[in-house]
């Protein structure tokens, strides 16, 4: 099964087709072996994930979506990280587990999906009991989600452009919207709404995240309104202003950080329209600190 899902790769709406089982590296630009770059307690997630003992968070490399303004760049486009096999990837989750972790969170695991389930299969029978969080761009098909139904607990997806040009200038993906709406009415189906512990930590639910980019507001508001309009407060809509700028001259509107004129338009928007269950992010968020090193730690 999973070798033939990996053979004629289709797993992301790239739709490539690359045979990955041989050798072949996909749009993500990853063969069908696990890589990854890091696996550690994250404490930069939203409250309800990370407080406490942190979020045992691994982070694979390559990337089906790679925007041009990635933070983690260096592993969306796999310059780094270590090939482990599917025992070795239960194995990590369940050391996370027992470093204290609060969930389990896997960071752009799209073009690994096959492998990931096998895993997470295989580690849930050797006592992981942790929630798993599946954190993406929202960039997803949702036949692809259809494999990890029962296997996931909270969905953390962004949702990042409404304009079709966007999509295209900055992630080469036009159909962006269209698609990632889709990925999102799956995930909320397999979810449900949000649960938390006495403790306040979130076991089940979705949170969607939103990086305002600079100059780019009025179609923020535009996700915010859709995001409200479609889900209410049945899901938490997390307002993000790290955005980071690692471009030159490319791209010289976002050569530059957020302004919180920028940023206060937004929230004071999803505000005006009802919003009650959101995350804002304060002060200098744009630093290093949230840029991990993509070391192998713990791979």
């Amino acid at each position: 099964m999973v070798s033939s899902l990996l053979e004629h790769c289709i797993l992301c709406p790239r739709q490539c087709g690359a045979d990955r089982a041989h050798g072949q590296t996909g749009y993500c630009g990853q063969p069908a072996v696990i890589t990854a770059a890091r696996a550690s307690l994250h404490h930069w997630e939203e409250p309800c994930l990370s407080e406490g003992g942190g979020s045992g968070t691994v982070f694979f490399s390559g990337c089906t979506l790679r925007c041009i303004y990635c933070q983690n760049h260096n592993i969306a486009l796999g310059r780094t990280g270590k090939q482990i096999s599917v025992n070795r990837l239960a194995e990590i989750f369940l050391e996370l587990q027992q470093k204290g972790a609060n969930n389990i969170n896997l960071v752009t695991p799209t073009h690994f999906v096959p492998l990931i389930a096998d895993a997470l299969v295989q580690a849930k029978k050797d006592g992981l009991h942790l929630p798993i969080v599946y954190n993406t761009s929202g960039y997803e098909k949702t036949t692809t989600l259809q494999l990890l139904d029962g296997l996931i607990d909270i969905y953390l997806p962004d949702c990042k452009y409404v304009s079709s040009e966007l999509g295209l200038r900055y992630s080469n993906a036009p159909d962006y919207f269209d698609v990632t709406c889709k990925a999102l009415q799956e995930m909320y189906r397999q979810v449900g709404d949000p649960v938390f512990d006495a403790s306040g930590l979130m076991q089940r639910g979705m949170i969607v995240r939103h990086l305002i980019l600079p100059g780019s507001t009025e179609d923020s508001k535009k996700v915010v309104e859709y995001l409200y309009r479609t889900f209410g407060d049945h899901i938490f809509i997390s307002l993000m202003n790290q955005y980071t700028p690692v471009l030159t001259h490319e791209y010289p509107e976002l050569n530059r950080t957020l302004t919180d004129v920028e940023y206060d338009e937004v929230v004071d928007y999803a505000i005006s329209l009802g919003v009650e269950n959101g995350f804002i992010q304060e002060g200098e968020t744009c630093l290093e600190s949230f840029i991990p090193d993509f070391n192998c730690e713990g791979i």
